[in-house]
């Protein structure tokens, strides 16, 4: 069972930092490419109005759902008529109490956010280099690892926030307080050693980056989308969370959010 221990969930939010950077090092490598992401220019028959990237995360998702990946909690998928699993998976309990995960579901804001943060990622001349495809494909990864980090902070962060002052958190949803939830979750000193933190990791990370075959990335560049997405967007899953949980107690009842 995950567990809801504020100090290891940092811990495992801390370690995903890496797998963000990394990512997104491997995608600034490609020029910005804005036909990739053209509607009606996938290169795919009978794909109508769709672009590459819409296909390519299309097809990863699909294939992600048979191999039952959409079962793990803080796995949330971009589309949600996906096929059912195909594989019979093992998981752990979780002390989460929600009845629909996919309430916290932020992954189109995460794509959107992302596609429009990708020409600073990607800032370089000529805008088209022709690698379409890899292109959307480390867009892909680089989204699904944003989107991890997102709902597991999202929804276990929340779950332990509302048992550290239940009574507290009770009456605020009780009385749909969705600004007075926000104050109590939002923790300042926290966010500026998170983006501290980030910022040294870009730098010592590409260190021995060899600048002749590859491009290093600006760490203000990737502060940016930790501050103006992926931070308010875990804050906005928590609101969702929060908002969706099962009532105990005297928390009387709520309206959910969607």
């Amino acid at each position: 069972m995950v567990t809801l221990d504020l100090n290891l969930i940092a811990a495992h939010l801390e370690g995903l930092e890496e797998t963000i950077i990394h990512k997104l090092i491997d995608r600034a490598q490609f020029a910005p490419n804005p036909n990739a992401y053209r509607p009606g220019e996938s290169g795919f028959r009978g794909a109508g109005g769709k672009s590459l990237f819409d296909m390519r995360i299309r097809y990863q998702e699909e294939m992600d759902a048979a191999f039952a990946r959409y079962l793990v909690p803080e796995e949330r998928p971009m589309h949600r008529d996906l096929p059912p699993p195909r594989r019979e998976a093992q998981l752990s309990p979780t002390p989460l109490e929600i009845d629909d995960v996919d309430r916290v579901n932020v992954t189109p804001q995460i794509v959107s956010g992302y596609l429009a943060f990708l020409p600073r990622l990607c800032d370089v001349e000529p805008e088209d280099d022709g690698q379409h495809g890899s292109s959307v494909e480390h867009d892909v990864l680089a989204i699904q690892a944003i989107a991890r980090r997102v709902h597991y902070g999202a929804l276990y962060v929340a779950e332990s926030k509302y048992r550290g002052a239940s009574e507290l958190f009770a009456r605020l949803l009780a009385a749909g307080d969705r600004e007075a939830i926000l104050r109590n979750i939002t923790r300042p000193e926290v966010e500026e050693r998170i983006l501290l933190r980030v910022s040294q990791k870009v730098d010592y990370v590409q260190a021995t980056i060899n600048t002749a075959v590859r491009r290093r990335i600006d760490h203000e560049v990737v502060l940016d989308l930790y501050r103006d997405l992926i931070i308010p967007l875990t804050k906005e899953g928590e609101l969702r969370y929060l908002f969706n949980r099962r009532p105990t107690g005297n928390s009387g009842s709520r309206s959910g959010t969607p």
